[in-house]
């Protein structure tokens, strides 16, 4: 079995952080297991876009970590 690749482990761990911040607040587990599925459709070979993903995760984790905040949107991905 091969292993995973940094990346890969790198946007497990930010899943894990998401889901352990949005604890006590209601709503957002959902809304986060949504947000990460939607964005498994990108391909691996993708890293361009994967690491500016997850600069993109790491930002909204630190506001979701606020204590003030009670809602969440979605990125949003044309491409």
């Amino acid at each position: 079995m091969v292993g995973r690749s940094r990346l890969q482990k790198e946007v497990l761990q930010l899943y894990r952080k998401f889901l352990f911040a949005a604890k006590g607040k209601p709503g957002f587990e959902q809304t986060i297991k949504q947000e990460f599925r939607q964005h498994a459709l990108i391909s691996r070979s993708d890293t361009l876009r994967i690491e500016f993903m997850l600069r993109k995760g790491y930002k909204k984790l630190e506001m979701l970590k606020d204590p003030n905040i009670t809602g969440m949107g979605h990125f949003i991905d044309k491409n």
